[in-house]
């Protein structure tokens, strides 16, 4: 029960000293996941820009963490505790099937989000409606429990030693094992992977091109007449303001893939391993820990969104100031007047920007 897909190699008996940092590895990973990721739903729930399509991407990724966390990093925690399965055949097919479940919702909304944002930069006239939105999303939801139901069959309550049973994998020898894990790897790694870094190649050259259009502006700009340069000058204003808050969702999915690799890279590098080579070091503490890491993606999502969308950890503390008993006391809560205005407002279509730059959005369309 080492890895989501694979077995240990000998399932009689386990190195303790490694059991104990993994159950403190899984036990920091969870709260880490579960907090940051309650925190961004609420936040977004409670924001003014949850019309935002960005923002709607956001919340599913944050869902999928949270069934990361839930029904596979505390299944994990709790299955390091014990050492053993303790339970009957259909929960731990249940068990397996959806610690797989959220590793591909995770993945695909993440491609997801990436493949909006090349849209927005490449073909910003191209209008994605909510409702295609609501379409691809249910489509990625419905295409991870439909490759995840293989865990289902794999995997059962088996007798790995006399009288010992546990929730153990049964592969197709020889082959097998090597089959499934290619396919786990090609569907949730390298293809995705592979989209992400088209998405953002083109991201980049446009973003290139955009700059160099600019540039060139800022030149004619310059060599205006006074009288026609104050018009032109605004038009160019606007035109950087909405680039930069594009730009800014594009630098958030862009951290959050670079935290993806970083974290499942080790993981699919070892199970890629441990499936096609018999030698493979499968006790050793570096290779089972390497594994852990890619609970850690999970964790690190939420918090990129508070770096980048810092007006949602703003909102998220005059939701926790208005609920505190100082604020309860009195008669109203300045928080709700706050953000009841807040929500009469228009928000801007790239929600995700700064706080100086939100404030000159509001006034201009306010004007």
């Amino acid at each position: 029960n080492e890895t989501v897909l694979s077995n240990q190699t000998n399932p009689l008996k386990r190195n303790e000293e490694v059991a104990k940092v993994e159950v403190t590895v899984l036990a920091l990973i969870l709260f880490l996941a579960l907090a940051g990721n309650l925190c961004v739903l609420l936040a977004i729930h409670t924001t003014k820009h949850n019309q935002s399509r960005m923002y709607y991407l956001m919340k599913h990724l944050s869902i999928a963490d949270l069934v990361v966390a839930i029904f596979q990093v505390l299944p994990q925690l709790i299955w390091d505790i014990t050492f053993r399965f303790y339970g009957p055949d259909i929960l731990c097919r249940l068990v397996k099937y959806l610690q797989v479940v959220g590793m591909f919702a995770s993945t695909y909304m993440l491609v997801l989000m990436s493949v909006d944002r090349c849209l927005a930069i490449c073909q910003p006239l191209r209008s994605l409606h909510r409702r295609k939105d609501r379409i691809y999303v249910v489509f990625s939801w419905a295409l991870s429990l439909v490759f995840s139901v293989p865990q289902m069959f794999i995997f059962s309550l088996r007798e790995v030693g006399s009288g010992v049973y546990d929730c153990w994998g049964e592969f197709v020898k020889p082959w097998g094992a090597k089959a499934y894990i290619t396919w786990i790897s090609l569907t949730i790694y390298i293809i995705p992977v592979a989209i992400l870094s088209v998405c953002y190649g083109l991201i980049s050259f446009k973003i290139w091109q955009n700059f160099r259009l600019k540039t060139r502006r800022e030149q004619c700009v310059s060599l205006a007449p006074q009288s026609s340069a104050g018009s032109t000058l605004a038009r160019v204003s606007s035109v950087k303001l909405i680039s930069k808050a594009k730009i800014t969702t594009v630098k958030m999915t862009f951290v959050i893939v670079v935290a993806y690799i970083v974290c499942w890279t080790p993981f699919f590098s070892v199970q890629m391993w441990s499936a096609w080579d018999p030698a493979a070091p499968r006790e050793a503490a570096p290779f089972i820990i390497s594994m852990l890491l890619a609970s850690l993606n999970s964790c690190c999502n939420p918090w990129i969104y508070m770096c980048f969308a810092g007006h949602l950890f703003q909102d998220l503390r005059q939701i926790f100031l208005c609920c505190s008993p100082r604020y309860l006391k009195s008669s109203e809560c300045p928080c709700e007047h706050d953000f009841d205005s807040s929500h009469k407002s228009i928000s801007s279509n790239f929600a995700i920007k700064s706080t100086s730059s939100q404030r000159s959005v509001t006034q201009t369309s306010t004007t």
